[in-house]
């Protein structure tokens, strides 16, 4: 863990904070299950009505999914307190006039789904010009063929003067599978073509709009719902949900499980506290 920065246990946890904002992967779960404490915490969070809600980069599954998955795995998060990037599309595509919009979604059917419900006709690429491009998750289809097909439509575009509207929903690029295993995410492939979009328009604004954390976006949809800005985040990833709390100007706590592991961090990724687990034991 990082020397220097103070550990957080349960009590100071509630007593301090008016509501808690915690990380999925690599905070309560990984790929075996639930991490340590996890269960406990989310069962008394219930138990004394602390505030919570879980943010999580994913948009690869529907809430109501989310939620079932939770309770087979013992943790009782009922579906009103997930927040997933999959569900700022919503409000993205009615600030951005993209109701209607057709809209190329790369990522499984529930990804396609969030397209669908926040009023996107979704397409494939090979049904001519698009709207709209989300990244919403690197799974679901043959990736390597499909960033491809995605690049060149991108491209095709913008030369015609017909640039689509990009959006990222899972801004990570690495996540945890198991300790000591890991995977790469739709983040990953976002920077990729931003890196192909810069490099061919230098000077020009084309680049995917990031939904995710360490964005505003999916910090300010938490801290609305709580009612207050005495929040904290609990997260695993120093660039995303210690940065992103820091940026936004709430609290954070640094877990000691899933991606965590550096010694030192910079100043725009320091977090307010550590821990080793949600067992939470100063």
């Amino acid at each position: 863990m990082i020397q220097d920065i103070p550990y957080i246990d349960r009590t100071t946890l509630f007593e301090h904070y008016h509501g808690i904002l915690l990380d999925a992967f690599g905070v309560l779960v990984d790929k075996q299950g639930p991490l340590p404490g996890a269960i406990d915490l989310i069962d008394s969070m219930n138990a004394e009505h602390k505030p919570y809600f879980i943010l999580t980069n994913s948009a690869s599954r529907l809430p109501e999914t989310m939620e079932q998955h939770y309770q087979q795995q013992g943790l009782n998060i009922p579906l009103e307190r997930i927040i997933s990037s999959g569900m700022l599309l919503q409000g993205h595509f009615r600030e951005q006039e993209l109701i209607g919009a057709r809209t190329l979604v790369l990522g499984p059917e529930n990804a396609q789904e969030y397209a669908r419900r926040c009023g996107g006709e979704v397409v494939s690429d090979t049904d001519g010009e698009v709207d709209v491009v989300v990244i919403a998750d690197q799974a679901g289809y043959d990736l390597l063929e499909q960033m491809n097909r995605t690049m060149s439509l991108i491209l095709r575009q913008i030369d015609a003067g017909k640039a689509p509207h990009l959006v990222l929903c899972n801004p990570d690029i690495i996540y945890p599978i198991s300790t000591g295993q890991y995977g790469f995410t739709a983040g990953g492939l976002a920077a990729m073509l931003n890196a192909i979009l810069a490099e061919r328009y230098p000077g020009e604004a084309f680049a995917f709009h990031p939904l995710g954390k360490p964005h505003a976006p999916i910090f300010r949809e938490g801290v609305s719902r709580i009612g207050s800005n005495n929040v904290v985040m609990i997260g695993d990833q120093l660039a995303t949900d210690i940065k992103g709390a820091n940026d936004f100007g709430i609290d954070s706590i640094l877990v000691g499980t899933g991606l965590s592991g550096q010694k030192k961090t910079s100043a725009s990724a320091r977090p307010t506290w550590q821990t080793l687990s949600l067992e939470l034991q100063a």
